[in-house]
């Protein structure tokens, strides 16, 4: 089969691989319909995440046909089109039965430090990802699910991980009515967050970013109120002035290790590796969410420390909520926005490119060519 595999920093090509096996009676292997390219795909692309091996392929975020099933396998048959949370998990584990399935106990090595991600080095657990023509998924009857006959492919991959995720970034801020929130980076994250915020009552909604076709994006897809931090001397002390001085409510980082705005920061975490990540977003909302205010990290973080302004956050009273989201939690009332027509998660996908271009949207995107935002990969297409 056809597959995208690293080979180093910023270099990821199409390669032949075999087609993976049903290892386990739970395994399922998935024909990948249609994939994305996510914001943390780019910290591996880019030499951020320890044990990244040659020779592995990404991709967390996939849809597909059922190809093959594994004897055990209850839920799923051949030719059901199912939609894969990025997590990989038992079901059963202490975890897993209190809906922490980004938590799984029993999916990876590593796992008293984080669960198993499809395609996301051996740090998550060394699982192939679905940038490919096939893919295996364990623990086929507790991950996947049907799609439903009523959602498009598009749609159905935006709900692997990106639209959870944002929402889950939301839903971690314990929004109350008329709550003003601050969403730092319009990326697809950010988006769906900034967009996810409105529907938990928020009377305010505003998105930090340097991108100006992002920012229109916010204001366009998310409603959002929206500032470009290059403009200011110092955007949290803007944030502070249209906030009656007091701060947000609510801050929401979607940006994680790769942050721009500081150079000292984005040079020790990116170039010199000395951080786990660049904390200028989430030191940003620390620093600019009111005392007693509650901040929701969902950008990605590598394994080791970030010079987090820690004592700031203790002084001000603050709520720090973070994990992985759990995906498949989260669809039930997914499904129900999107039904009602409240969410319309393909609006932000920009370019749909072929599984042999791959090495192409990776430079587009890790570049923020072309105004991307959210690429998809489609490996039938030629």
């Amino acid at each position: 089969m056809r597959a995208m595999v690293y080979r180093g920093p910023y270099r990821v090509r199409v390669e032949e691989k075999d087609v993976p096996p049903i290892e386990h009676p739970n395994d399922a292997i998935v024909r990948v319909t249609a994939a994305a390219i996510c914001g943390s795909d780019l910290h591996l692309y880019h030499g951020l995440m320890p044990d990244t091996r040659v020779g592995m392929t990404f991709g967390h975020e996939f849809i597909g046909v059922v190809e093959e099933v594994g004897s055990s396998v209850q839920n799923l048959k051949r030719g059901d089109r199912v939609m894969v949370p990025f997590n990989i998990f038992c079901g059963s584990c202490y975890f897993c039965t209190r809906g922490l399935y980004a938590n799984c106990h029993n999916v990876n090595p590593n796992a008293t430090a984080v669960g198993g991600i499809y395609g996301y080095s051996h740090t998550a657990g060394g699982y192939d990802g679905g940038q490919a023509e096939f893919v295996r998924v364990p623990f086929a009857d507790v991950g996947p699910t049907i799609i439903p006959d009523w959602m498009s492919d598009e749609d159905a991959v935006m709900l692997t991980d990106a639209l959870p995720t944002g929402y889950f970034g939301a839903q971690l801020g314990e929004i109350a009515e008329g709550d003003t929130v601050v969403v730092f980076g319009a990326g697809p994250i950010g988006l769906y967050a900034a967009k996810s915020s409105w529907l938990m009552g928020a009377g305010r909604v505003i998105v930090i970013d340097h991108l100006e076709y992002r920012l229109e994006k916010a204001r366009t897809f998310a409603h959002a109120e929206t500032y470009n931090f290059t403009e200011y001397d110092d955007i949290v002390v803007h944030l502070k002035k249209i906030t009656d001085h007091l701060g947000a409510d609510v801050a929401i980082d979607a940006v994680g290790a790769e942050a721009d705005g500081n150079l000292l920061q984005h040079v020790t975490a990116t170039k010199l590796k000395l951080q786990g990540g660049s904390p200028i977003a989430l030191n940003w909302a620390i620093d600019s969410v009111r005392k007693a205010g509650t901040i929701s990290v969902m950008g990605a973080y590598g394994p080791m420390f970030s010079a987090v302004k820690f004592g700031d956050a203790m002084n001000k009273g603050l709520t720090l909520r973070m994990n992985q989201c759990h995906v498949k939690r989260q669809w039930p009332r997914l499904f129900e926005h999107i039904q009602a027509g409240y969410l319309n998660p393909s609006d932000i996908v920009t370019h749909r490119i072929p599984l042999e271009h791959i090495a192409e949207g990776y430079h587009l995107f890790s570049a923020k060519l072309d105004e991307c935002i959210k690429p998809i990969i489609i490996p039938t297409a030629s």
